[in-house]
């Protein structure tokens, strides 16, 4: 078993420490890493998403750098967020430059579904998500790392648009209130392609909200009657001084209608 000092070697991160790997806080009978543990190098921060559309190799267990880094990722899965309290953080720290990430079978660990390396800048935020796998293809990798996580100004939010759907094809996207007229809405990203991401954009912070795609260029009096996907989730609120990504994607198994997921960048 790695000890937690390899561990932070590695990661260089001592909350994450923590997070992976409950087993090593409990065989060295502490709840936190030992003092003077600290980074020896330029480190950015990574998440990592799970759109793989197989359901036949779903869910997956992912590993960086040969360490616990996420634990039976379905569909739509994220870590660290999904990792137990108290460490549930939207990113993790890793050291700068290629960095492996291996994602494994939950069914059967001996299975390896696909492995990718991950340059990662010092000071950058990185998102890392699996894509494709239909129907047995193969899976890859795309990733943001753009992913701007600074202040913003007092009672707005901050929201971009990465589309990972062949489904959906270019899109324009809207968040509104729920059931709000498109016809009179602001798109919060116009002409999103598929395996592309839109810059972050600026809006009031709301509590309620709709996420609304439609073909790009879909004129204002026809967007009600073209939507491809429409989701109003409970959770995350897009609240004062939080950033969002909104994932529009395949289903599960790969294909149309496509679906949308929003995840907490900070």
């Amino acid at each position: 078993m790695h000890n937690i000092s390899t561990f932070m070697n590695r990661l260089a991160v001592r909350h994450f420490a923590l997070a992976v790997a409950a087993g090593l806080t409990v065989a060295c009978g502490t709840k936190e890493a030992p003092t003077g543990l600290q980074p020896t190098g330029p480190t950015g921060r990574i998440r990592f998403v799970n759109l793989i559309t197989d359901p036949a190799r779903n869910p997956v267990n992912a590993i960086l750098e040969q360490l616990p880094f996420g634990v039976n990722l379905g569909y739509g899965g994220t870590t660290p967020s999904s990792l137990p309290a108290p460490n549930t953080a939207n990113y993790s720290a890793i050291y700068a430059g290629a960095r492996s990430l291996v994602l494994k079978k939950t069914a059967d660990t001996n299975v390896t579904v696909a492995s990718f390396t991950v340059t990662m800048a010092a000071n950058e935020d990185r998102t890392v998500y699996a894509v494709g796998g239909t129907g047995g293809g193969a899976v890859t990798s795309f990733s943001t790392n753009e992913d701007n996580n600074t202040p913003i100004p007092a009672g707005q939010t901050t929201v971009r648009v990465v589309n990972l759907s062949p489904a959906a094809g270019a899109v324009d996207v809207f968040v509104t209130a729920p059931n709000a007229d498109l016809a009179t809405a602001t798109p919060v990203a116009t002409a999103v392609a598929p395996l592309a991401f839109s810059a972050y954009a600026n809006i009031p912070a709301i509590t309620s909200y709709q996420v609304r795609a439609v073909p790009v260029g879909t004129a204002p009096a026809n967007r009600a009657a073209n939507v491809l996907v429409s989701i109003t989730p409970t959770a995350p609120t897009l609240g004062a001084g939080t950033g969002h990504t909104i994932i529009i994607a395949d289903k599960a198994a790969g294909g149309g209608p496509p679906t949308a997921f929003v995840v907490t960048d900070r």
